[in-house]
């Protein structure tokens, strides 16, 4: 039986990065550079995550999907996918604010980029004072009034901005206009995709003095002018409970504040399961297996895996596709 594994994290440089995922969630990060993402499990084309834990350290995620095929990710999405894991997973600082951004749906990504689109939720790990979230329109934009916004320069004015704290969450679904404010660390899980259609970016220049490229053609035909769901979705956790904070085509995210020891049952789920350790740490026992989880690491459970006991004090996020 395969057992719990854990990935080495991909550092991602970014002019809004900064440290903190090394002084709050223990990340080895390299020397002099504004580390602004962690993807902590990914399947996207030249960034596969290679496992860093037991006999099969070493070996990247899509290979061990061709061996292992439904066992690892379900037989249900191993059929839909093949060999391309289905979820990016991230962690985010934003020392500064990000650029004003969208991002395409399935059918937009599939005829423009031969991907998959993007939908992705957002879960506030920590905060500075006065941090924000900007998330959709305020109110009815049309398409006119949204370029006319973009040409002035005036497009922030147009959006709905959300002072945010630890523990809060919201959910982005492809074609929702957004940006991540300053002074947040973030945890993202997101489809697997890597397309960003760049729209406003405040201004900013990047060390040569240039602005970075905006993609304001693209990005017209991505947005969605017609929704305004309110997309808080932050939730109260309870003890030894699996919280259900997002629900959606594809995935589902639990919030699971551990107190002691917790079972969780697996049998009906045709999908592997991801835990991020947000708080704390857990012993994780699958099988004969026994593997630790601390603060800022994350873990895929196999598929096959009927059952996982949780031992511990600790804030997980707990994922996977139902």
């Amino acid at each position: 039986m395969l057992y719990p594994l854990k990935f080495k994290p991909l550092f991602k440089e970014r002019i809004w990065g900064g440290t903190a995922l090394a002084s709050t969630m223990g990340k080895r990060l390299p020397a002099d550079k504004l580390i602004g993402e962690s993807w902590e499990l990914s399947g996207v084309e030249g960034d596969i995550s290679v496992v860093s834990n037991g006999k099969l350290r070493g070996n990247n995620l899509q290979e061990l999907i061709e061996v292992y095929m439904g066992e690892l990710v379900g037989d249900r999405i191993y059929e839909k996918f093949g060999l391309e894991f289905p979820l990016l997973i991230k962690l985010i600082d934003a020392q500064d604010v990000l650029s004003i951004q969208v991002h395409p749906d399935d059918q937009l990504a599939a005829k423009r980029h031969n991907s998959y689109g993007k939908t992705e939720m957002w879960y506030v790990v920590d905060n500075k004072p006065g941090a924000s979230l900007y998330v959709g329109f305020k109110g009815d934009v049309t398409r006119e009034q949204y370029l006319k916004a973009v040409a002035e320069g005036t497009l922030p004015s147009l959006l709905n901005r959300y002072e945010v704290k630890k523990g809060d969450a919201y959910f982005i679904p492809a074609g929702t206009i957004h940006a991540i404010g300053k002074g947040l660390l973030i945890a993202e899980i997101q489809q697997t995709s890597d397309i960003t259609y760049r729209v406003d970016d405040w201004g900013r220049v990047d060390k040569n003095g240039k602005p970075r490229q905006l993609h304001t053609e693209l990005a017209v035909d991505a947005i969605d002018f017609a929704s305004h769901a309110n997309l808080n979705v932050t939730r109260t956790p309870k003890r030894n409970e699996a919280v259900t904070i997002e629900q959606c085509n594809y995935f589902t995210t639990n919030l699971l504040e551990i107190k002691g020891e917790v079972e969780r049952e697996y049998v009906t789920l045709d999908s592997f399961v991801i835990y991020m350790c947000l708080e704390g740490g857990a012993e994780v026992l699958c099988g004969e297996h026994h593997e630790t989880l601390a603060k800022g690491e994350t873990m895929l459970i196999p598929a096959e895996a009927d059952s996982v006991t949780l031992q511990g004090e600790a804030q997980l996020l707990e994922i996977y596709i139902a």
